[in-house]
């Protein structure tokens, strides 16, 4: 059977079929227990390129190779009579990625998988090696299949149980993940909405992920729709903090602002969504970002109201924005005192916050036309 196999599935160095596929920083990818070996050995180059390795090479695993190689024989199907609560993980995830089986047998045992994965790393692991994840991104597709609703959801929840941890992040994206996710954000239903947009922070925790994510069309245009158009708070809110995560990569800042995400970030902080305040915040970083904050009208009211309501981390945003807003235009400076911006940060430097001391202190020097002291 194995000279049937790709050459592609093959360990460069064992010229064995790989089990455990991993990416070396060179690119190329070989069977974990092989090129551990080749590091343990004392080797810091790539056995393949030559090129030298960091002192810790990192080891990614292969998903996407994992799962080619896991596939590409016929795998046995459970007996159709069983239920999902009767299996075994390992049937469980048989199921997902058997071609046989029924929309309703995979909704089974997605149901089960994402029960029981919530808090079982070891499990995570255990679905993610299987080679399930392409069969999981499969069911992302749909929202109803063979007449059975929710498959899309269930889908996007173990995505995301899967991508709480950090191995499988870099590896998910590899697979495919972010326009499965994207695209449940277009047209999915309100649940798996908010469920998309989630799985997207969680994936930009990686760095590489933000830029690759900021990269992808539409991704950002969509999360600044379900801003605007979210039916649920919980969209809107799940929305604001996957943008927030984004813009900490700069590039993403002015993808962002052309996508107008600033007029509907100031709209929604008077909703409650205190995350808002910290995406403009953010965006105030940058050139492009202040002059668009300074184009809607009444922004410095809100971010007072925030200054009088927030919580300390909204209060401390607002303070850095305006600051920023007040340091290049003399207009938001006149609108600031007339708003009595002054007698609130005089009022804040006695707060419990540290950083919102540092923050209104500053803004006094800046609104005195003083250098900044900190």
């Amino acid at each position: 059977m194995e000279t049937q196999f790709p050459d592609d599935f093959k360990c460069p160095i064992s010229l064995e079929i790989m089990s455990d596929p991993v990416i070396l920083s060179s690119g190329h990818t070989f069977d974990r227990e092989s090129i551990q070996r080749w590091l343990d050995a004392g080797h810091r180059s790539c056995p393949i390129t030559k090129l030298p390795l960091p002192d810790h090479p990192s080891l990614i695993p292969n998903h996407a190779l994992r799962s080619l190689i896991s596939n590409f024989a016929p795998v046995r199907s459970p007996p159709s009579n069983g239920t999902a609560a009767d299996l075994s993980p390992q049937a469980m995830i048989s199921v997902l990625t058997s071609k046989s089986s029924s929309p309703r047998s995979k909704l089974n045992s997605l149901t089960q998988l994402n029960r029981l994965s919530k808090n079982d790393l070891a499990l995570r692991r255990r679905i993610t090696e299987s080679g399930a994840v392409s069969a999981v991104l499969n069911c992302v597709r749909f929202d109803t299949a063979g007449g059975v609703s929710g498959l899309q959801e269930k889908a996007l929840s173990l995505l995301l149980n899967l991508s709480l941890d950090d191995d499988n992040k870099i590896g998910l994206v590899a697979e495919g993940a972010i326009g499965r996710v994207v695209n449940a954000l277009r047209v999915g239903s309100s649940d798996c909405r908010a469920l998309a947009a989630t799985i997207i922070t969680s994936l930009a925790v990686m760095e590489v992920n933000k830029a690759t994510i900021g990269d992808y069309p539409f991704a950002i245009q969509a999360l600044v729709s379900l801003l605007q158009a979210g039916k649920l708070i919980r969209e809107k809110k799940e929305a604001t903090t996957a943008l927030y995560a984004l813009t900490l990569f700069p590039d993403n800042r002015k993808r962002v602002i052309n996508c107008g995400a600033v007029p509907i970030l100031i709209q929604i902080v008077d909703l409650g969504i205190e995350r808002a305040v910290e995406v403009l915040s953010v965006l105030a970083k940058c050139k492009e970002g202040r002059e668009e904050i300074m184009r809607v009208d009444g922004c410095v009211k809100t971010f007072v109201r925030m200054l009088k309501n927030g919580s300390p981390r909204a209060v401390q945003c607002s303070l850095f924005t305006l600051n920023s807003l007040c340091c290049c235009n003399e207009q938001m400076t006149l609108e600031s005192w007339k708003e009595g911006v002054l007698d609130i940060c005089f009022g804040l430097l006695d707060d419990d916050d540290n950083k919102v001391r540092i923050n209104a202190n500053n803004f006094i020097q800046t609104l005195s036309g003083k250098p900044s002291m900190r």
